[in-house]
């Protein structure tokens, strides 16, 4: 006969029923035990999963904490400049060939 240690395995919740259960506890239709009850969840862990999705909400609409990368305008300069003298170039060869026609 084997003894069992009576200890329970971690569980590991996935972001969606985290972010399912932080929303559950927003709108506020149910009580923290009811919650604590349905999800089989701990009030200290509903209510910090509520603060997280507080804390961070407004990343969703845009506000990001990484800054975009600068635009190098120089090159970009450049390339605008090789392609329009290409274009020039290829134009004049095509209307000499007779392959475009004067007016465009």
């Amino acid at each position: 006969m084997s003894k069992s240690s009576g200890r329970r395995t971690r569980r590991v919740f996935n972001p969606e029923f985290k972010a399912k259960v932080a929303l559950a506890a927003l709108r506020e239709d149910k009580t923290l035990a009811e919650l604590c009850q349905q999800f089989e969840l701990h009030p200290t862990q509903i209510t910090e999963w509520k603060k997280q999705l507080l804390s961070s909400a407004a990343g969703v609409f845009g506000v990001s904490s990484k800054a975009q990368e600068p635009v190098d305008l120089v090159t970009l300069h450049t390339k605008i400049g090789q392609q329009a003298l290409e274009i020039d170039f290829l134009e004049r060869a095509l209307t000499k060939a007779g392959l475009l026609s004067a007016g465009k």
